[in-house]
């Protein structure tokens, strides 16, 4: 297939592919799936090989967020029956961060819920991040807490952090459609300050919530420019309690040309599989690893993933294997071109949590949306901010 190989070409020497072409994998048909699955892994494993990087969540403060972002559960308005709490102490975040790491886990990312950070609440992250660090040699350690204030980035990292992330999330031409709180351009913003701080800058987008292949390409293409080292791709899980609950949009096919086309796109960067993979991908998760290298470690911020296990026996059963702590996850050129430590991962989004909410009755949601599968849809009621034992 030409197109493809023309793909994997431009792939391979880090070259950006043209806006048709992309547009082009996200149309291709079903029969041609797996063709399209192969090209982009020709270009995963030549940068990063067969390795997967774990990254584990910790929500640090949830729910009750002033932003009107019609995906997230912990929205202004939102119905979703979440956990709601405030503010981790240092060692109950750090306790959380260690059963990450040990179910292998290389870096640990914190969130919060909110517009952005007070500069008494990044006093509060920095003691996390110390505390963390000092109980866990060689974790790499993400803050994700919305829209940061002059100079916040900057003692984000003097108290340690490695990464900063904050999604685009969707076109800017279609982002007023999904938050009036704040513009896309706040956002561009904030990853220029984590950039220019010298934090690894994370920033990905979220798929499924209406948007047309112009609109993919167009957010994908910006994060493109924007050059972050990392772009997690996330999966609308439309709850009830929020303003999405409808889009059930999905299938497994379309999150895999949507993955592949990422990749294309963004070849030598880390493409995570972040929220909503075990509701849309489903059983065809394994084929994602060939297009990603980078996914969560069970929970995410408000939904229940699968167990933890469950994702270490994909790891193996798919071929791939768990990159170590001791492994630099970018590729030397980007590496060395300063890309913080050389490796990362929605604030008021989730640091690649889909959304997240109480799904309504499946029968009564199916009805309305057929294919809607709201029976894998869980809300998060163990980990962090419970006395249950999280899932790592």
């Amino acid at each position: 297939m030409d197109l493809l190989n023309t793909l994997v070409d431009k792939g391979l020497r880090r070259e950006l592919p043209t806006r048709e072409e992309a547009l082009a994998v996200l149309a291709t048909p079903d029969d041609e799936l797996l063709d399209v699955v192969a090209a982009a892994g020709k270009v995963r494993r030549q940068w990063f090989g067969r390795r997967v990087k774990l990254n584990y969540l910790v929500n640090l403060k949830s729910g009750l967020c002033p932003e009107d972002c019609s995906y997230c559960s912990q929205r202004l308005g939102s119905k979703a029956e979440i956990l709601k709490y405030t503010w981790l102490k240092p060692d109950e975040a750090s306790k959380a961060a260690a059963a990450g790491v040990a179910g292998g886990a290389k870096r640990v990312c914190l969130v919060a819920s909110g517009r952005g950070p007070t500069d008494r609440d990044v006093d509060r992250v920095s003691q996390t991040i110390e505390a963390i660090k000092e109980q866990n040699e060689g974790v790499e350690v993400c803050a994700c807490l919305g829209l940061l204030s002059d100079g916040q980035a900057d003692r984000l990292r003097s108290a340690g952090a490695d990464a900063y992330n904050h999604n685009l999330n969707t076109s800017e031409g279609t982002y007023g459609d999904i938050t009036t709180t704040h513009t896309y351009a706040d956002r561009v913003e904030t990853v220029h300050q984590a950039q220019a701080a010298g934090l690894s800058a994370c920033s990905g987008l979220i798929a499924g919530m209406g948007e047309s292949d112009a609109d993919l390409v167009d957010v994908v293409f910006a994060l493109r420019e924007l050059d972050p080292d990392s772009v997690p791709v996330n999966f609308l899980i439309p709850f009830e309690g929020t303003p999405l609950a409808k889009e059930w949009n999905l299938t497994p096919q379309r999150c895999l040309r949507i993955l592949a086309m990422v990749r294309f796109v963004c070849p030598d960067v880390e493409v995570r599989l972040a929220g909503g993979r075990e509701v849309h991908l489903r059983s065809m998760q394994p084929l994602a690893l060939h297009l990603v290298n980078s996914i969560f470690l069970g929970d995410y911020l408000t939904s229940e993933g699968q167990a933890g296990q469950a994702d270490l026996d994909m790891i193996a059963d798919a071929g791939f294997e768990v990159e170590g702590a001791g492994t630099t996850t970018l590729p030397r050129h980007r590496a060395e071109a300063g890309g913080g430590c050389g490796s990362h991962s929605g604030g008021c989004e989730p640091c690649g949590d889909g959304p997240a909410a109480e799904a309504a009755p499946a029968a009564a949601q199916d009805a309305e949306v057929p294919g809607a599968r709201t029976d894998l849809v869980a809300v998060r009621r163990r980990g962090a901010g419970t006395d249950l034992a999280p899932n790592a």
